[in-house]
């Protein structure tokens, strides 16, 4: 996955960018434009390339010191990938690729669970 800014600025609302994207077989390029910014708190997006639609990612505290973070997603796909029955059948897919990627993103944002030792790179 890369992400290349589109626009001047880098954060906040305005920003523009692309972001190479992997669905299985099928890779494209997702431009967005950040639509909300609340520094720490929140950030909103709106999907403006094939595949459109907004999305939303918040972070607040939880019990014992911990964080929060969600993911909110409503995607429209152009005719030619299934439109609205295409997305239908997409959303399991797409649920267990998201799920796997706040796996990947916890781990790199945490390391490795306490107790293991990451692998040495080869």
């Amino acid at each position: 996955m890369a992400i290349r800014y589109t626009s001047r600025r880098h954060e906040g609302v305005g920003t523009t960018f692309d972001c190479d994207t992997k669905v299985g077989p099928f890779r494209l390029t997702d431009r967005m434009e950040v639509t909300e910014w609340s520094e720490g708190r929140a950030m909103g997006i709106r999907h403006t390339g094939l595949v459109q639609g907004t999305g939303r990612f918040t972070v607040r505290s939880a019990r014992r010191g911990r964080t929060r973070f969600t993911w909110d997603e409503r995607l429209r796909f152009p005719w030619w990938m299934g439109g609205a029955p295409g997305s239908v059948v997409a959303a399991p897919v797409l649920r267990h690729i998201w799920r796997r990627n706040l796996v990947n993103l916890k781990r790199e944002i945490e390391g490795p669970p306490r107790g293991r030792r990451r692998p040495r790179p080869r």
